[in-house]
């Protein structure tokens, strides 16, 4: 058997990416994005506004109108930074951590049941090792 050309893995490994990526969004309840910045605050810890944005590459303006809507919904808090008075700190609050859990809850739920139902166990064993060469690809 010949190693596949890097191109070919790429586009099919884009494709089916991008279907399942498709699919677990429709378990969400939460958009996309507002997932990511409460899954980057939970691993993190509070952030500026604007420190939000570089880790999530938007534009400080777009991050400060997700972070009011985050806000509206009580999913974050704003404090007081601690060293620059300027400056404001975002955290996640309580009620966004309940909605964080069951959101990952859901889309896990969902993955898991489908590998269970779908797949072998060499196949299981297959993507477990591709899971860790997806991760090492995306930290590139």
């Amino acid at each position: 058997m010949t190693t596949p050309e890097p191109a070919a893995v790429a586009t099919e490994l884009r494709t089916a990416m991008g279907k399942l990526t498709r699919r677990v969004k429709h378990e969400d309840r939460i958009p996309l994005g507002h997932v990511s910045v409460l899954g980057t605050l939970d691993r993190n810890g509070a952030m500026t506004t604007s420190d939000l944005a570089a880790d999530q590459r938007v534009r400080p303006q777009s991050m400060a109108r997700a972070v009011g809507l985050l806000m509206e919904q009580g999913l974050v808090d704003r404090r007081a930074h601690p060293t620059d008075g300027r400056k404001f700190l975002v955290e996640l609050s309580p009620a966004g951590q309940v909605a964080l859990e069951a959101e990952r809850g859901r889309r896990v739920g969902w993955l898991a049941q489908a590998i269970e139902l779908e797949l072998t166990g060499e196949e299981r064993e297959v993507l477990a090792r591709s899971a860790a060469l997806m991760d090492r690809l995306a930290a590139r």
